[in-house]
C-alpha cells in the first residue's frame, strides 16, 4: 500500500483540501505538501495525527477493504457517552430515539 495514495484517497473522499487536512490534523500544510512533492512517507506520529483527523484508527488506515465512516466531533462524543451507559440505559435511549 502506498501511504501517500491512501492519505489522498481519504482526503478526497471527505472533500477536504490539503489546507483542511492540515487544520484538522495539526500538521502544517507545508509539511503535508512536501510529503507529496518529495514522495516521503510520514512518520508514525504524523500518521496518527492524520488518522485522528479522519476519525479512524491506524488499523483502519492500513485496511484498504475497510469502508470507514467519518464522524464529526459531536457524533464521536455521542458515541462515547452512549458506550459509557449501561445496557439498560442504552436500550432505553434507543427506544426513546426510535419513537416519534
Amino acid at each position: 500500500m502506498n501511504v501517500l495514495d491512501r492519505i489522498l484517497e481519504l482526503r478526497l473522499e471527505r472533500g477536504w483540501s490539503e489546507y483542511r487536512l492540515s487544520e484538522e490534523s495539526g500538521i502544517s500544510q507545508t509539511t503535508i505538501s512536501s510529503w507529496f512533492r518529495k514522495q516521503i512517507c510520514p512518520t508514525i506520529p504524523s500518521l496518527e495525527k492524520i488518522c485522528d483527523a479522519y476519525n479512524i484508527t491506524l488499523a483502519q488506515f492500513f485496511d484498504d477493504s475497510c469502508s470507514c465512516v467519518s464522524l464529526t466531533k459531536k457524533q464521536s462524543a455521542v458515541l462515547q457517552h452512549f458506550n459509557a451507559l449501561s445496557k439498560e440505559k442504552q436500550d432505553a435511549l434507543l427506544n426513546y430515539l426510535s419513537t416519534k
